[in-house]
């Protein structure tokens, strides 16, 4: 699994992002372009700016943790028109180049933050998880949406 805090790996997801143009279209899935930027930057909004719903409790968590956990840090990418978790749904238009701006600016701040920042770190819905699930949740996630989008 690639490193996305090393800052080459970095530098290769910022490239393959800066190859999306508003007219690219997607291989598979029902998302546009705007709307997948802003899919990938939920995640990101979740972790820096606190925002979004409150995290699951209860029953709701204990599933996530046991069944959707091993699927989202685990090293096997995600099948091609998976199912997006509703908290992480975009349903309206979203503006391709601020989304696309403000995914590259999360991506940036991940690398730079580092690996140290991250041991431990709770998520919004699995509680806390090391480096490297973090790192194979951040490099799945994106490299899943680019190669929907053919870069």
């Amino acid at each position: 699994m690639k490193n996305i805090f090393d800052k080459a790996v970095t530098d290769e997801f910022i490239s393959r992002i800066n190859k999306l143009e508003p007219t690219t279209e997607a291989i598979w899935g029902k998302m546009s372009l705007g709307q997948m930027m802003a899919h990938c930057n939920v995640t990101y909004e979740l972790i820096y700016d606190g925002s979004q719903s409150p995290s699951p409790k209860g029953f709701k968590k204990f599933i996530l943790k046991a069944l959707i956990k091993p699927i989202v840090v685990g090293e096997k990418p995600y099948k091609k028109n998976s199912r997006t978790a509703p908290d992480f749904l975009i349903t309206t238009e979203k503006e391709f180049t601020s989304e696309k701006a403000r995914l590259i600016e999360y991506v940036i701040k991940t690398q730079e933050l580092g690996a140290n920042h991250f041991e431990g770190k709770e998520s919004h819905s699995f509680g806390a998880l090391n480096t490297t699930e973090w790192n194979n949740m951040f490099v799945k996630h994106l490299d899943h949406h680019l190669s929907q989008f053919g870069v």
